[in-house]
């Protein structure tokens, strides 16, 4: 149906719409016109009501209103539609202000009895023209057109309510008369207009004159309130009518005068506003702030739900929103920050403080979108706010001081409280715990008699059993701990919920979290016994169990016999005579006893009890037939028992444990005699003493820089003496064996292992050498190999820091009946500095940084010149970067790492990190940093990495938006280029064992000072006297051998008294042995073990007994005082002898002299200049070792991609044969062997199998393809270094082999030969010549050695029947070519023979190793071998590719080896019919290097490990 066009904004109005003619009706009875039908936007308006204006339905809700002058929370029934109309009038008024400034009058009349509703503004009203395309006026289009607005330009930010074009037309829609007017002062036009029915029917706009400048605009309509289902304007609408006009008067300020019904109402401010909520609170918070022009908030306190009240553009926005949730976060964020302060634990979200927050928000937003037409939510993003309103640091900090922080916190402990209700235990019927042996009687009417045995560990249970063979289980439980108890005091509600200890414990005695106890009827047990240890750790664990129960149930605490103990006996010392044993519950009062007894303690057995595992069965049956001796009660006096409790384990009270620690002195320990035992008493007498092992265990000592594990390893490594490698695995045995190491075998080899390292940032001087993986500055050392597979030893430098000779000094201490490592060792400097230290242990912890040593030796010596300190900063060896002051702290340092910019290519290259920034940990970094994130854009484009385990190299590429950006913020900030060093918690332990505080480096050198310079001044006199009593003796000596030669004194023949009586009267020195008495001890360590020394000592002219410098109690051995004349040998008693004794006399004498007249100053001088000289040394092997790394990573990038291994083998024609090559195996040696000393510069040879037990071991032949060894009999000499040795064969001429690569395969031969494992102790003996030689015997003999051996055979030893083989030497032509194949099985000479003759016994070897010319020499005897006999091993798989320097060279060679047969058998011998040539005219030795030995020397591990296992 075609209607007429309407003209432009005519009003779609059903009077505008001629009527239809009538269709033919459907079957149904409705037309398809009435089924599907089509409505105007007024039609659709007043049809669908909701989706414009809400609902036109009667709500209950509770709300806010305006009543009897106040603000009033109540519930209400209102029509949310009605009320929309209202207050869309009334935002128009408002927004007038944002237009015109000016404006100061907002008048707002109800009159209910009239249902008119009238809002009246002044300032700038609607211009009063007619739109020039639409053709009506402006108050008429924007008032009485539907989507006619000024507010659609989006491109305008505007702050007013106004949006989408409905707005107050709506209002109009919904009212039976609206009546607009309007004063135009610009235009001198006021202006009239009247609409009615729904806004169906509009009256001509009267117009008239004004005066210039008046404008306002007033809007009065009459609400339809058929349509709202109401008969008058209700009193609960009015009422919350009028609370919109005083919100409209506290958002609009003191600028704007609102009247309501004539009357001003209250609030002129927000501020004000906001106190209309709050009379009702007596003191009521109000946190106001207004942070600019367009925010006004103010914070107060909610009752656990969240409250706000919040406008946006004077829009009432009930609901809230992104503006609300702005400010909202900002203000629980910091409170978050705020209660995880006060309560670390607490399990704490952002919504969980806004339950407790009241917000009010005043804000101008620019073209504000809102979730519906109703605009209760704003939902526009905050970042087009148009404004910002960061929340002040002041404001926040007074939201933090109010009383909704404790709020918060009474919440977190009221749901943690609730958390841990549900682990409670409760008295019920038997338990199924793993490990529990529950109390027949348990969880009964007679529980309140039943005890709880609470074990240290599953070892004491079962000690505990046995105790309950005696005492029955009727009444006692018994329960295992893993461990040590969580410090509950500090402990989360997530931690303890997670524990399974703490569950268990709360389960089995049936606790109740936070219930009050005044008796244990509701208790599953009545009893509490602790059975732990003796120890430190044991006391510990007694502390914690006590400090759980304070925590939680300090009630338990005060009920008599609630908590026991039950100790244990950590001495027993049994009388050898009778069996009498007497027990001894702590080190003082053992220790007191064997005092008094003197030399009477030699009849006495003792042995030592460490922990509960070391008591028997039957010992355990004996501790509980006698219940009440061990058993202790642990008693409540008063509050000083809980203040005791919290100051041992409350980390509130730190300053406080200081003092008490420091308050504590030698000699404490509590009686065990005592049957009760006050709480206090236990932490102040027994706990206390843990609390002091721990800082020792933490905190190094500022003389020797050293912990105790430290000074243990070091101790040990003294006195094995690791001068050779051993396995770390294996050292760290003999640590816990020979220095009574109570902890984790784990432990002690990550000690040792940090002791070796030597990366930057570890140690300046390594006291132990790294052979091996150590870890690197990749992962900070974590990537260090498992002490199984590495070496260790002490590093040359070690004896010049820690002279030998400051040993007798030392003050030894004494465990478990051995004496152990000094309570501090004294170097030459203090280590401390060198090598720096940190550590968290009972109330203190420390830091200290790494310094140069050579600064030190420099301060060092100014001050023994009386010169003054230069400040010293820090240092860390191989570091590259820069560690400067910080300008801010006087304390503090900051190291910067290498970064390179290229600007043309956009892209960094750090070449060094920071200190402590580990490569991996960068690498992790970096990844992060060229990743896109969900919150976060990458600031790298990517990164290549070109780092090795010593050097970092980082190749950075960035866009150049990202490089600008860097450079902004700073490329070291940037990049993480920079780390701290603080020297403001030096706590270190003093001489005396007082912890003390250092504040600068220069502090600690002068606490050092006078303590190493008295010791000098002790060495010296010590040095004096050894030397007095050495010249003594020989000079007694000298005479007593001149009178038994003479005769004057007759030795022979005599009783021992009457000899004595002579050597008396004739005035001899007495010198009598000094003998350490001391009780039998069980299990003790033989201290006379392990006390190898090296040539280097052994020549020292100062003998040092350290043992007996160590003992306790050293008393002189009755009847000895000549026994170092009569026990002379009687090869002595000659005139040369006496000569020799009168020479060294006077050399004695000599030094003497020369030590008397040199200062104890100079002493150290002398010291300090040898240490430096070491470490100039050092610095020459370290330039030395990273040259060569330097050249190796060119000649490998010289290569190519792949390095040697890539390329291809590439066929070759055959070359001519070389001479036949000697290759030495690796080998072991033995800690006395001139190897382990450094005498031998040849390595032992590998000992050939022989027949019996050894033969067994033989494997089946194989082939190899290894080329032999041929080397000349020769006399015993010197043999030269291989580098020598090849400079003077032909093979430097070898393509692609320099003397570069030699020095490096010696050195790794050297490795291999001299410093491996000194595991095997036997010494290669001599083999003896024959007593007659054949005719054929009279020729060379040359020894073929194979570098192959079977992968099988782990060590071969040479006995006196080994099997050589006999075969013929190929033959030296000299013409040039290719040699016959078969010249290598020549036949053997008739004279030869595979058998030798009987060793030669005792026969000296010289500096105890035999040249390996000497050891191979070949054995001919007369009679022949009917044929040649080989001793076949399989093909090593070692020899299957080639990496080495030696594979290189002889790779022209490959096919030529496979031709070529070589005895394998490393004992095999060969006789030449060639006779031997005179000295001077025999040919040089001629080496061909066999190119099977890559993984022998590439793959250290691989074979040593082989070489061990077995015995592990």
């Amino acid at each position: 149906m075609v209607t007429e066009k309407r003209q432009p904004l005519q009003s779609s109005t059903t009077d505008n719409i001629p009527p239809p003619t009538k269709p033919a009706a459907t079957k149904a009875g409705r037309t398809i016109e009435e089924t599907y039908q089509k409505k105007t936007q007024l039609e659709h308006i007043l049809l669908r009501p909701d989706t414009y204006i809400g609902s036109i339905e009667k709500h209950e809700q509770t709300l806010w209103v305006w009543e009897d002058d106040q603000m009033v929370k109540r519930s209400i029934s209102y029509v949310p539609g009605l009320y929309k109309i209202f207050d869309e009038i009334l935002v128009n008024a408002a927004d007038n202000k944002q237009r015109d400034p000016k404006m100061d009058s907002v008048k707002v009349t109800i009159d209910v009895e009239k249902n008119l509703i009238s809002v009246y503004n002044n300032g700038d009203g609607i211009p009063v023209e007619i739109h020039q395309e639409e053709g009506v006026y402006v108050p008429e289009m924007i008032f009485g057109h539907l989507l006619t607005s000024s507010n659609y330009d989006d491109s305008i930010k505007k702050t007013t309510g106004g949006r989408n074009g409905y707005g107050a037309k709506l209002a109009n829609i919904f009212s039976t008369e609206f009546t607009l007017e309007t004063a135009d002062g610009k235009r001198n036009r006021r202006y009239k207009q009247v609409f009615s029915n729904n806004m169906g029917k509009k009256s001509e706009p009267t117009i008239t004159k004004c005066k210039s400048g008046e404008n306002w605009t007033m809007v009065s309509f009459k609400p339809d309130l058929t349509k709202f289902g109401m008969e008058c304007l209700e009193a609960d609408v009015v009422a919350l009518m009028k609370k919109r006009v005083v919100d409209l008067a506290g958002c609009l300020g003191k600028s704007v005068k609102v009247e309501l019904d004539g009357k001003r109402v209250p609030p002129k401010t927000f501020e004000d506003y906001v106190k209309l909520y709050l009379q009702s609170s007596q003191e009521p918070l109000r946190i106001y702030e207004k942070v600019n022009e367009r925010w006004e908030i103010c914070v107060s306190i909610a009752d656990g739900h969240f409250e706000q009240v919040s406008f946006v553009n004077n829009i009432a926005t009930i609901k809230g929103g992104t503006h609300v949730d702005y400010i909202t976060n900002q203000i629980a964020n910091h409170l978050v920050a705020v209660v995880k302060k006060q309560n670390k634990h607490a399990t704490l979200k952002a919504h969980n403080v806004k339950n407790y927050l009241w917000v009010f928000v005043n804000a101008l937003i620019d073209n504000p979108a809102f979730d519906s037409q109703t605009k209760e939510t704003l939902t526009i993003k905050q970042s087009s706010f148009g404004s910002t309103c960061e929340l002040t640091p002041e404001f926040l900090k007074k939201v933090a001081k109010s009383d909704i922080v404790k709020k918060v916190l009474s919440w977190v402990q009221f749901k943690q409280h609730n958390d841990l209700k549900k682990t409670d235990g409760n008295k019920r019927g038997k338990l199924n715990i793993p490990k529990l042996e529950e109390a027949n009687f348990a969880a009964t009417n007679n529980s309140d008699n039943c005890t709880l045995i609470l074990t240290e560990g599953d070892s004491a249970k079962a000690l505990a059993m046995s105790g309950l063979s005696v005492v029955g289980q009727d009444y006692y439980g018994v329960f295992p701990l893993k461990g040590k108890l969580l410090n509950v005091r500090e402990a989360s509600p997530k931690q303890l919920q997670e524990n399974a200890e703490i569950q268990n414990i709360k389960k089995i005695l049936g606790l109740q979290h936070g219930k009050e106890y005044d008796n244990v009827k509701s208790l599953r047990y009545g009893h509490l016994m602790i059975m732990a240890d003796q120890d430190h750790d044991g006391s510990h664990i007694k502390g914690l169990l006590i400090n759980f129960l304070h925590t939680f149930w300090p009630s338990l605490l005060k009920l008599s016999e609630f908590v026991l103990e039950f100790i244990t006996p950590i001495v027993k010392a049994t009388q050898k005579n009778s069996n009498n044993v007497i027990s001894f519950y702590n080190m003082p009062e053992y220790e007191a006893w064997k005092e008094s007894l003197g030399c009477r303690v030699k009849n006495f057995k003792i042995k030592y009890y460490k922990g509960l595992g070391t008591s028997n069965g039957k010992e355990g049956a004996e501790y509980f037939a006698d219940l009440d001796k061990h058993k202790k009660d642990f008693v409540w006096d008063n509050d000083e028992d809980g203040d005791a409790i919290e100051l041992a384990f409350s980390k509130k009270k730190i300053e406080a444990r200081k003092t008490w620690l420091r308050a504590l002195q030698a000699g404490t320990y509590f009686d065990s005699n005592e049957k009760h035992i006050p709480y206090r008493d236990f932490i102040n007498k027994e706990l206390i003493l843990f609390s002091m092992a721990d800082l020792q265990r933490s905190i190094p000592s500022m003389v020797d820089g050293l912990k105790p594990g430290q000074r243990k390893i070091l101790f040990c490594a003294f006195k094995k003496p690791i001068f050779q490698e051993v396995k770390v695995a294996q050292f760290s045995g003999y640590v816990s064996e020979h220095s009574a190491y109570h902890h984790g075998e784990a432990s002690l080899v990550g000690t040792i292992i940090g002791m070796a390292q030597n990366f930057v940032g570890s140690n300046n001087i390594n006291l132990l050498y790294p052979s091996g993986q150590f870890g690197t500055r990749q992962m900070g050392g974590k990537d260090h190999a498992s002490g199984r597979y590495i070496y260790t030893k002490l590093t040359p430098i070690t004896r010049h820091l820690f002279n030998k000779a400051d040993e007798l000094l030392l003050n030894y201490l004494s465990e478990d009946g051995q004496s152990i490592e000094p309570t501090w060792y004294l170097p030459i400097i203090p280590m401390v500095l060198v090598n720096g230290s940190e550590g968290i242990g009972t109330g203190w912890s420390t830091f200290v940084p790494n310094y140069n040593p050579r600064d030190i030796i420099a301060n060092l010596k100014r001050l023994l010149n009386g010169e003054e300190m230069v400040p010293m900063d820090p240092w860390y060896k191989w570091f590259r970067g820069t560690i400067q002051k910080t300008a801010s702290k006087d304390t503090g340092y900051t190291t910067t790492g290498i970064v390179d910019e290229d600007e043309d290519e956009n892209t960094l290259r750090i070449t060094e990190l920071p200190v402590r920034r580990w490569t991996q940990e960068y690498k992790e970094f970096l990844e992060v940093a060229s990743t896109a994130g969900k919150d976060k854009e990458p600031f790298i484009e990517e990164y290549n990495a070109h780092n090795d385990d010593t050097t970092v190299n980082f190749q950075i590429i960035m866009t150049a938006d990202q490089m600008n950006k860097a450079r902004q913020e700073g490329l070291l900030k940037k990049f993480k280029l920079t780390t701290t060093l603080s020297t403001s918690n030096m706590h270190l332990f003093d001489a005396n064992g007082v912890i003390k505080k250092y504040d600068t480096p220069e502090q600690i050198l002068e606490d050092f000072f006078p303590l190493r310079l008295d010791y000098y001044e002790r060495r010296k006199a010590t040095l004096l006297r050894e030397l007095g009593k050495i010249s003594l003796t020989l000079e007694n000596k000298v005479r007593f051998i001149k009178e038994v030669v003479e005769g004057t004194l007759v030795v022979s023949n005599r009783k021992k008294a009457d000899l004595y009586a002579e050597l008396a009267k004739k005035k001899y020195t007495p010198l009598p042995k000094e003998a350490v008495i001391e009780a039998s001890i069980a299990g003790a360590v033989d201290h006379v073990e392990g006390s190898e020394e090296t040539e280097e000592e052994e020549a020292s002219d100062v003998p040092i007994d350290v043992e007996a410098a160590a003992a306790a109690a050293s008393k002189t051995i009755p009847g000895t005082e000549y026994d170092y004349l009569l026990s002379m040998a009687i090869a002595s008693l000659t005139y040369e002898k006496m000569k020799q004794l009168w020479k060294e006399r006077d050399e004695k004498k000599a030094e003497f002299d020369e030590l008397t007249n040199t200062p104890s100053r100079s002493l150290w001088l002398k010291d300090l200049d040898d240490l430096d000289k070491q470490l100039d040394e050092q610095d020459k092997r370290d330039a030395k070792d990273e040259a060569e790394r330097k050249k190796q990573q060119e000649k490998a990038r010289a290569k190519g991609p792949g390095g040697r291994n890539a390329r291809k083998p590439v066929r070759r024609a055959p070359a001519p044969k070389k001479p036949a090559v000697a290759k030495a195996e690796p080998m072991e040696t033995s800690g006395g062997s001139p190897a382990e000393t450094g005498n031998g510069n040849a390595p032992a040879p590998a000992p050939a199998k022989g027949r019996g037990k050894a033969a067994a071991q033989k494997k089946a032949p194989a082939k190899s393809k290894g080329k032999s060894v041929v080397m000349d009999e020769e006399e015993e000499e010197e043999i030269p270094s291989l580098a020598q040795r090849m400079a003077k064969s032909s093979l430097n001429s070898v393509q692609g082999v320099d003397n570069d690569d030699i020095v490096e395969l010696e050195d790794r031969l050297a490795r291999h030969n001299i410093e491996s494992s000194p595991d095997t102790a036997e010494v290669v003996p001599k083999k003896k010549q024959p007593a007659k030689r054949a005719a054929a015997g009279k020729k060379k003999a040359t020894t073929i050695i194979s570098d192959d051996e079977d992968e099988d055979e782990d060590e071969i030893e040479l006995s006196d029947d080994s099997d050589f083989e006999v075969v013929k030497p190929p033959s030296e032509e000299k013409k040039r070519g290719r040699k016959p194949a078969a010249a290598a099985a020549a036949k053997p000479p008739a004279g030869a023979t595979k058998k030798r003759g009987p060793a030669k016994k005792n026969q000296p070897a010289a500096g105890g190793q035999k040249l390996i010319t000497e050891v191979l020499k070949p054995v001919v005897v007369a009679e022949a071998s009917p044929e040649k006999k080989v001793r076949k091993m399989r093909p090593s798989p070692f020899n299957k590719k080639s990496g080495s320097v030696l594979g290189r060279m002889n790779k022209d060679d490959e096919d030529d080896d496979e031709e070529e047969m070589v005895a394998e058998s490393s004992g095999v011998v060969e006789v030449a019919a060639k006779a031997r040539p005179v000295r001077e005219n025999r040919k040089k030795m001629t080496y061909v290097l066999s190119d099977s030995e890559e993984e022998d020397e590439d793959d250290d591990d691989a074979t040593e490990d082989s070489e061990f296992d077995d015995d592990e």
